[in-house]
């Protein structure tokens, strides 16, 4: 009996969870109606993206075309022996700055001293002879008036004091020849600028033949060569049809920078220009000359050169910030009048004060967003504020390299 009213109870307890959960679900899916059948609250609208932009105008400016160059000193000089002999004194450091005139090396001068000496004394006899031979002719003039001598004597005299000035001027010429070599035994600079190390140092013995050796080097340091090769097409649009001659030529603008060091740059023009193109490579050599009175730059230096183009011209230029990539695309977002933002495929041509020259996709009054270009997207609705001249500067504030609105 308990079992039956234990199975009875059960049942009932089964029917009664389950219609109260048919009743959930009903009243649940009348609220879900209720509610589904509400009318929604209409959405409030997006809120304008805030940018920055620059209107695009028209400027003159230089075209600047960079190339890879080597410095060369403008002078240098090897310093060989000019005398032979065994070096007596080395009278320079290392590296150190020397003057035109300077004696750097002694190579020993007791031999050339006395052939000077010697020189010297040969040429009081020569010009002691050529006395004696003159007196002599004039004594000859007067006897031979009186026709005291033959005219044969005479003939003689005469010629005796030409071979006497002659032996002169050889005594001359060989005193000259001495001393010089006195003088060449004081090696010294003949330029100014840093000398390398002593090849040869005192006790060595140096003699003169062909491929005498080397004692040292001289490089000029205050101003320096940057030498290049220029493409043909650049050097006909930047330099044959603006740059007249070579006056013009030279003055041309030109930049230089060294490995390392971006943000010092060296400001020079332009020394020369070869007078052909290589067939074989397409290019023309060039020649930039750069001052140099701190020594910084060092012959032998792989640097990079900037050319500027021979004239200003009018060009359409846009920030290099504005500018995005999508493969080998390039393009940039404008704003419209409507404050709506519309993608611009462009072409970009070389760099010109900082900027990029556009040669294709946007003209004179567009204005380019050149802040915030990461958070905007075609057909967007933004609040544009105008990049002004510097010192006045707008910029957006969330970029990472945005600058703060003044």
């Amino acid at each position: 009996m308990a079992n039956v009213i234990a199975t009875s109870f059960s049942t009932f307890n089964r029917r009664l969870l389950s219609g109260a959960a048919i009743a959930l679900v009903v009243a649940g899916g009348l609220y879900v109606t209720h509610s589904s059948s509400a009318g929604q609250p209409a959405q409030p609208a997006a809120p304008a993206i805030p940018v920055v932009t620059q209107t695009l105008a028209t400027q003159k400016v230089r075209v600047w075309s960079e190339f890879s160059g080597r410095l060369f000193p403008v002078d240098s000089a090897e310093i060989r022996p000019e005398v032979a002999g065994r070096i007596t004194k080395v009278l320079f450091d290392d590296s150190q700055i020397v003057k035109a005139g300077d004696v750097l090396l002694i190579i020993d001068p007791r031999p050339y001293q006395a052939a000077v000496t010697k020189a010297e004394a040969a040429l009081a006899t020569a010009r002691t002879n050529a006395d004696f031979a003159v007196g002599d002719q004039k004594r000859a003039e007067g006897m031979i008036a009186s026709q005291d001598i033959p005219q044969r004597t005479y003939d003689e005299r005469a010629n005796a004091v030409r071979v006497a000035q002659a032996n002169v001027k050889s005594a001359e010429a060989d005193l000259d020849r001495a001393r010089l070599d006195l003088e060449h035994a004081y090696v010294r600079a003949p330029i100014s600028g840093r000398v390398s190390r002593a090849e040869l140092t005192v006790g060595n013995l140096v003699q003169i033949t062909t491929g005498a050796p080397l004692l040292t080097t001289i490089v000029s340091n205050d101003a320096v060569y940057a030498d290049f090769q220029i493409d043909e097409q650049t050097y006909m649009e930047s330099v044959r049809t603006t740059a007249n001659g070579r006056d013009q030529e030279r003055q041309i603008p030109v930049r230089l920078t060294v490995q390392g060091e971006k943000e010092h740059v060296y400001r020079g023009t332009i020394h020369s220009f070869d007078n052909h193109i290589d067939v074989a490579s397409g290019t023309i050599r060039a020649r930039a000359k750069f001052d140099n009175a701190d020594g910084a730059l060092l012959p032998g230096m792989f640097v990079s050169v900037s050319m500027a183009s021979g004239n200003e011209k009018e060009a359409l230029l846009v920030p290099e910030r504005a500018v995005s990539f999508d493969q080998s695309k390039k393009f940039v977002y404008v704003v419209g009048n409507d404050n709506k933002v519309a993608y611009r495929e462009i072409t970009l041509g070389k760099e010109a004060k900082g900027q990029r020259i556009v040669t294709d996709g946007l003209a004179s009054g567009d204005r380019v967003i050149v802040d915030g270009v990461q958070r905007v997207r075609p057909d967007a609705i933004v609040n544009a504020k105008e990049l002004l001249p510097v010192g006045n500067e707008v910029a957006a504030t969330d970029d990472r390299d945005a600058r703060t609105p003044r």
